[in-house]
């Protein structure tokens, strides 16, 4: 005879509820944890557990062939035109990251390292653009 079938009979009865001691509250029942807390570096695990992070999109064709063409003009206008850029930082400690905007004037586009250099120092990596606003 099996575990399970040894205790069938048990798995539809309803959960025992106690008539001297009423249901303990969520709030009560996190509290027994709260000694937990005194672990060090137990807050920061959890709140690095909480924090969201976005996943990178990926460009259709028509949004990707849209951002080759802004990058020619970008290279035609290096220095003079102050843009405002859209792209995807990596997450340094879990899957994912963020979308940053920067707003400069481009210097350089550098194609052999695929990045926007920018005035005040900032480089962008190109594979990371999202958009390109003029």
């Amino acid at each position: 005879m099996s575990v399970s079938e040894k205790y069938a009979d048990l798995l539809d009865m309803p959960h025992p509820t106690s008539v001297r001691h009423p249901r303990m509250s969520l709030y009560d029942r996190a509290a027994q944890f709260a000694p937990f807390a005194a672990l060090t570096g137990h807050d920061a695990a959890i709140r690095e557990t909480a924090r969201l992070t976005d996943c990178q999109a990926e460009l259709a064709e028509d949004a990707a062939a849209r951002l080759n063409e802004q990058l020619g003009l970008l290279a035609a206008t290096v220095g003079t035109t102050e843009v405002t850029v859209t792209y995807f930082v990596p997450d340094a400690k879990k899957a994912g990251g963020a979308y940053v905007t920067h707003t400069g004037i481009v210097k350089k586009v550098d194609e052999v390292y695929h990045q926007l250099l920018f005035a005040d120092g900032k480089s962008v990596p190109v594979e990371q653009l999202l958009s390109i606003e003029f």
